[in-house]
This record gives C-alpha cells, sequence and structure tokens, in this order.
C-alpha cells in the first residue's frame, strides 16, 4: 500500500492534469496498478477524487484546468509540436485551428506565414493571426466559452461548414489505451467533428502527456485521422496501431 506521502502526490498529479488514467500513476511511480487502486480509493471515499473509466479525475466534474494553467503546462513540448506542424504549413494555406493550448501554440509558430486562411472557434488565435502578413482569419460565431474564450454550438458549426480547407488542425484532452481520442467536453468533440468533415486532411496535435490519458467524450478513431504530431515518439503498442491504421506520426526528426 502506498504512504499517505504517496497518495498526496498521486492527488498532486490528478490537480496538475485535470484527471490522471490509473495506468499513468502506475508508470509515474513505478508500482503496479492494483497498488494504484487500492491507493486512490481513500481519496475517492473522501470526495478528493472522483472515478471515472479507467481513471480519477478532480471532483469538480469534467472540468479541465483554466486555460492559461493548461498553457504553461508542457510548454516546451508544445511548443515542439506547435513547430512540426507550422513547417508542414505553406504560406496562402486554408487551414481549421481549433480553441487548444496546443492550436495556440501553433498559431504563435505561424506568426511568420502570410496569406493564411485560418479558420477558428478561438479568439485568442484570431488575434494572434488577424494583424499578420495578409492572413484572412474567419472567426466562428457562437457561444462563448469564458474559459478560452472560445465559441461553440450550433452556430459556430453551422459557420465552420461554409469552407474547404486543406487540414483540419485539432487538439485533443487524450488519446486513452484503446487508441482512441478523447476529450473532456461534448460541445468540443462535436467541434471536432464538423471540422475533421470540412478538410481534406485531419492533423492531431498531441504531446506526450496525452498517451494513455483518459477522458470521457470519445472524438473520433485513429481511422479518422491522417496525421498525429508529438513532441516524442509515441508508445510502441500505440505506434503499431497507427500503422495498421495508416495514420503517419509526425515526431521531431521525422519527415512525412
Amino acid at each position: 500500500m502506498l504512504s499517505n506521502r504517496w497518495q498526496g502526490e498521486i492527488l498532486q498529479a490528478v490537480r496538475e492534469s485535470g484527471s490522471c488514467s490509473i495506468a499513468e500513476l502506475a508508470r509515474r511511480f513505478e508500482v503496479s496498478t492494483e497498488t494504484v487502486r487500492r491507493s486512490v480509493k481513500p481519496l475517492i471515499e473522501t470526495g478528493a477524487v472522483v472515478r471515472f473509466h479507467g481513471g480519477v479525475m478532480l471532483p469538480d466534474g469534467l472540468e479541465e484546468p483554466p486555460f492559461q494553467r493548461r498553457m504553461q503546462r508542457h510548454r516546451e513540448a508544445k511548443q515542439a509540436v506547435a513547430a512540426l506542424v507550422a513547417a508542414r504549413i505553406a504560406d496562402g494555406d486554408p487551414i481549421i485551428l481549433d480553441n487548444g493550448t496546443t492550436s495556440a501554440y501553433v498559431a504563435q509558430a505561424l506568426a511568420h506565414h502570410s496569406r493564411l486562411v485560418v479558420v477558428t472557434n478561438s479568439a485568442e488565435i484570431a488575434c494572434r493571426l488577424a494583424p499578420r502578413n495578409d492572413n484572412r482569419i474567419f472567426l466562428c460565431g457562437g457561444e462563448v466559452n469564458g474559459d478560452d474564450v472560445a465559441a461553440f454550438g450550433p452556430s459556430a458549426i453551422a459557420f465552420l461548414r461554409q469552407f474547404q480547407v486543406r487540414c483540419a488542425v485539432l487538439s485533443v484532452g487524450g488519446i486513452n489505451g484503446r487508441g482512441e481520442l478523447v476529450d473532456f467536453h461534448l460541445f468540443e468533440a462535436e467541434f471536432s467533428h464538423a471540422a475533421m468533415a470540412q478538410a481534406a486532411e485531419t492533423w492531431v496535435i498531441a504531446d506526450h502527456s496525452k498517451f494513455g490519458r483518459e477522458a470521457p467524450v470519445k472524438v473520433c478513431s485513429l481511422a479518422d485521422v491522417d496525421l498525429i504530431a508529438t513532441d516524442r515518439p509515441p508508445p510502441p503498442d500505440f505506434a503499431r496501431r497507427c500503422d495498421a491504421a495508416g495514420v503517419r506520426i509526425l515526431a521531431p526528426g521525422d519527415s512525412v
């Protein structure tokens, strides 16, 4: 049984990420998954965390930490992913860019591109790209999420469906142990579905912390994705799943 000190560290890990899978905690603390399950049980009983399939999350429901805090988490990894993606976007390309924190870093990495046509539901991303280099920015309207100042709902999706783009660059909450791309909110998954339908290719941007991470809403299966950009080579079993599904993996040092 892990000591109270380890329970405190488990709680801290969940607070940092918003949620953690049992497998992720076992790897982090180098113990068995059964040991983790025994150790989180008192945390669940006291209400410090709540259980979901395969893991635990903070008791304030399905909320991730605030956007600006998430921007700082794994910052260098997200910047590395953003640089990989930006290098494969050409001047003048039409793209969809969602409201994730890694997407915000992609917008930052596109600072020197010109004549981009960017469709986004993120006011922050629109502000980063609109004043630059003859870019054309189309901001989806709809109900605005106060956390990240992004628009969702039927109006945003209807606006999005007016465009056809080269690629949809999408963030996800996690990539679970079954190889599914998952998120924390149904409205974000719905926006992703709509974006994928309007794009010739779907590129998923996910730093290494997203692998093995559970979230309650399924976004899509691997077969629906063309490319996954990440800052480290993914776990071997996931790489095999990608190969079988025809999904390209883009990591530092790769070329696709």
